[in-house]
């Protein structure tokens, strides 16, 4: 039994070959790694001595020979393939150990040049990889060091009945394995060389292109994480993926302490308020440290969000908003979770209940409600909220796609449009709520007083539709918006919408500005002696 090893990511190498070894498999490697394996005192075969040829090219060329390719491509059941082996004298290879050229994370790099980049396309590894998996029956190729102890544990069972082999099973599996990672490094190749901006008369070896945001063509790899019940409805089939390198605390990142499966709903809807609370890792008054936030999302819209001095109290003042609506909702915390607010979720009924952490006697107060799933989802240690760099919505027969919308409003972001003055405290509240309405399908609207939601209008295809059913929504609840203010998710394009808002009781107005009609929308809010602060962006959510 032979192995071929040519890897440039060297972790785990020299345990695996000493294993290898050890089983009286015989190593055969290229330069590097044939030279660290000689070092630490193994009996290694280089490459060149195998193919009767020198590497060449500054190492381009060193596997690309029949006599490696030959031996891991003949089918070991076909006569016709063994004699042309014998007759050329070329050995078989049943062992490939390969890790391709870090091109990903050399183009990763602020400051890649082009050079480098190309540089770093490996073709003798992807080859050999191809070759090798598509003789899945006769060779195993390794390609990642997170295999190598699967492997060798199978090799030391067989080794002990006096076989040295793989079982069909794994073969196949690393064979899988191997055609997934090529996909993904000629996606990342494609999709580097086609954000590009070729300018021949700047090429040097120190020239670092200009690249687009969007590439020409986009390829992307996810990994899938369970098949699904079904999908929106249950006559829809349905599976959930995750992208290869998950952004630490997305949801992606979760485990599951407890619950029935998730579905499709589940997954959707816990993600609009997993998003929704991260944005809150600031308080929305004085000592952002004093503050926990909690979100309430029912259908992918937040019904209740609120933040206070613990879960608890975030918690009871965002299921105050719509306790109608939060029935079977989805609830999210951006602090661990204790006992206290345990107890208060848990008397109501609620699909999913996610946290970066539960302590043990929360967890004990949901033993006896078995379907509820927990998820907890860990913040990222550096404080950054994680999360994708680029939203993805797909239409037929093709895909929309447009960088995240991350933009945070901060206080001297705002523009007081009208004679009357914020106070500080409402300044505070328009800011969270402008933070809510950004989670809010459009036509959003969204009153808030004192860190909390009073009354949410959402989806709707008018926006006095939406302020009117936020209105509606609190007088169910039996809140009152008197002194209240309000977000409006993109621009009042007449006054009516502020008349109806101002009907309800709100006193200060946050909205994008940018209508042809702004000036009698502040002349409106000038005559109802209310305050109105322009944020300059909008935050449309369909």
């Amino acid at each position: 039994m032979k192995a071929l090893i040519s890897v440039s990511d060297k972790t785990g190498i020299l345990e695996l070959a000493r294993d290898l070894h050890a089983l009286g498999v015989g190593l055969i490697s290229t330069g590097g790694t044939a030279k660290l394996l000689a070092e630490q005192g193994l009996p290694v075969t280089e490459v060149a001595e195998v193919t009767g040829f020198p590497e060449m090219l500054d190492g381009r060329v060193k596997t690309l020979h029949p006599k490696v390719h030959g031996g891991l491509l003949a089918r070991r059941d076909t006569p016709e393939h063994m004699a042309a082996l014998k007759a050329h004298g070329i050995e078989t290879i049943d062992l490939l150990i390969v890790n391709l050229y870090p091109f990903e994370a050399t183009v990763a790099k602020p400051g890649c040049t082009l050079a480098d980049a190309i540089e770093n396309i490996d073709i003798g590894g992807p080859a050999m990889v191809r070759s090798a998996a598509k003789n899945w029956k006769d060779v195993a190729v390794l390609t990642d060091a997170d295999q190598y102890p699967a492997v060798i544990a199978e090799l030391k069972a067989s080794h002990a009945q006096g076989q040295s082999k793989l079982s069909d099973k794994l073969r196949f599996a690393l064979s899988v394995a191997a055609f997934n990672r090529i996909s993904q490094y000629d996606g990342a190749i494609s999709n580097y060389l086609s954000s590009v901006s070729f300018e021949a008369e700047k090429l040097s070896e120190e020239y670092v292109p200009e690249r687009a945001q969007f590439s020409g063509q986009f390829n992307e790899q996810y990994v899938k994480v369970q098949d699904l019940r079904y999908g929106e409805n249950s006559h829809q089939q349905a599976a959930w993926y995750r992208d290869l390198a998950p952004a630490a605390g997305s949801l992606a990142t979760g485990v599951q302490l407890q619950g029935k499966e998730l579905s499709y709903n589940n997954i959707a809807d816990a993600d609009a308020a997993w998003e929704c609370v991260k944005s809150f890792d600031t308080g929305a008054n004085g000592d952002p440290s004093q503050f926990a936030a909690c979100v309430i999302v029912k259908h992918a819209n937040p019904c209740g969000v609120a933040v206070g001095v613990n879960p608890l109290e975030a918690y009871s003042k965002a299921f105050q908003t719509d306790p109608t609506s939060a029935f079977g909702g989805i609830i999210a915390f951006n602090r661990p979770v204790d006992k206290a607010a345990a107890e208060a979720v848990s008397k109501q009924f609620v699909e999913v209940l996610m946290a970066p952490a539960f302590t043990p006697e929360a967890l004990a107060v949901f033993k006896s409600k078995v379907n509820v799933r927990i998820l907890q989802i860990e913040l990222p240690a550096d404080g950054s909220r994680g999360g994708n760099a680029i939203d993805i919505k797909r239409v037929s027969s093709g895909l929309l796609m447009q960088t995240a919308d991350s933009h945070e409003l901060a206080l001297s972001d705002l523009k007081v449009v009208t004679r009357v003055q914020p106070t500080a405290q409402q300044l505070q509240d328009l800011l969270f709520a402008w933070k809510v309405a950004k989670y809010v399908k459009s036509n959003a609207i969204v009153f808030c007083a004192n860190g909390m939601t009073m009354g949410v209008g959402a989806g709707q295809m008018s926006r006095l539709d939406s302020a009117r059913i936020a209105s509606i929504k609190a007088q169910h609840a039996g809140l009152s918006l008197q002194g209240t203010v309000v977000a409006s998710d993109a621009f009042f394009p007449f006054r009516d919408g502020l008349d109806v808002v101002v009907d309800a009781g709100a006193n200060c107005v946050i909205q994008p500005g940018g209508s042809m009609r702004d000036q009698e929308v502040i002349a409106a809010a000038d005559e109802r002696g209310v305050a109105m602060v322009f944020s300059g962006v909008r935050h449309f959510r369909h």
